[in-house]
């Protein structure tokens, strides 16, 4: 009897270990999870403290715009607490935070502080909103990085130009309330940056030979300024929301701010149907790509805007989102650093940096 119950003892201790290790298995597995299908930039680490103060340090402002912003904007602007935004360069060695804009750094106007002794947890962060056809060569920026700032659904701080939001319309609102009433023009395109070797210079060349298309900006001598710029648009059918070049995820103000902002349904030209498809609603715009030929393309929109129905399709959007971008594109995304720091992992580096833009 007592060899039987030490035998009970027994399987009832090794029974106990068993569950011990099975309900350690479910708390940690989703760690485990992470661990092993994580981002691959990022390694495994401790996440970043978030428990003080966050200091964010803009070492040069982007195109030379200086903001003259005071250390406590993040909180009267944006709402966001216990976080300080400043471009005070004695800050370096307390900044948890330091910001570089590209552009100064291609052209040779600024430089990064190689020469000050570089605090071990400070994070650096590579900021651009430019397509990698104008960031220059990154290949000597290798490891000097901790995070990105950029247009890049994979960025560690994500900055897109534009995003949809839910809206609630309420009641009795149609798709047609939504539509500019005085449509005057086909097409229309606003463009600056005018050059014979862009594909979107080719695509518009073709593209006039079967429409008419109202071009205006720099590039034409017809300028518009910002009052009368969407009141143009309106007047429109459609808008040619053609990037200067073609990149991941690269999807500018020309769809945001101008398209869809005002009020013609875009005609875009830039990454793949996909990639607008993660941004915006499959019908709510028409993709060059989609068609075989540009002159297929232009008869196409000549159809539709004669379809009374078919045109007001590509508004649907409209009954449920609205559009929303950042309202200060040197200030906001570097204050909301601060509200994404418990998702960072470190140490991180990026020892490739060019790789990542052009992948």
């Amino acid at each position: 009897m007592a060899e039987l119950s030490s035998y009970r003892w027994t399987i009832l201790g090794v029974f106990l270990v068993c569950l011990t290790l099975v309900g350690s298995l479910l708390i940690y597995w989703p760690s485990l999870l992470n661990t092993f299908h994580g981002p691959k930039q990022t390694q495994s680490s401790s996440p970043v403290n978030v428990t003080k103060t966050t200091t964010v340090l803009i070492w040069y402002w982007g195109f030379g715009f200086n903001q003259g912003i005071r250390k406590n904007v993040c909180k009267e602007r944006f709402g966001i607490p216990n976080c300080i935004l400043s471009d005070d360069r004695s800050l370096f060695p307390s900044a948890d935070f330091i910001v570089f804009h590209n552009r100064e750094l291609i052209t040779g106007q600024q430089r990064l502080p190689l020469h000050l002794p570089r605090p071990q947890n400070q994070g650096w962060v590579w900021f651009s909103i430019e397509s990698p056809a104008h960031n220059g060569n990154l290949k000597r920026f290798a490891g000097k990085f901790n995070y990105t700032m950029s247009y890049r659904l994979d960025a560690d701080f994500f900055m897109p130009y534009g995003w949809l939001v839910p809206h609630d319309v309420g009641p009795g609102m149609t798709v047609h309330d939504f539509i500019p009433k005085d449509k005057s023009h086909l097409a229309c395109w606003i463009v600056s940056n005018y050059a014979a070797h862009h594909r979107r210079t080719r695509v518009y060349n073709r593209l006039k030979q079967v429409i008419k298309v109202e071009v205006y900006g720099g590039a034409v001598h017809r300028r518009l300024n910002s009052k009368d710029k969407l009141p143009t648009i309106s007047h429109c059918y459609f808008y040619l929301a053609f990037e200067n070049s073609e990149f991941q995820d690269y999807i500018s103000e020309k769809l945001w701010s101008n398209a869809l902002q005002g009020g013609a349904v875009p005609v875009v030209l830039g990454p793949s149907r996909k990639n607008y498809e993660a941004m915006i609603p499959k019908d709510s715009f028409i993709h060059v790509d989609d068609f075989s030929s540009v002159e297929e393309l232009g008869q196409f929109l000549k159809q539709v805007a004669e379809d009374r129905e078919r045109y007001a399709s590509y508004f649907k959007w409209k009954l449920n989102y609205t559009v929303a971008h950042t309202s200060n594109w040197l200030v906001e995304p570097q204050c909301r650093i601060c509200t994404k720091i418990n998702t960072l992992q470190r140490p991180k580096v990026y020892s490739d940096l060019q790789s990542w833009e052009n992948k």
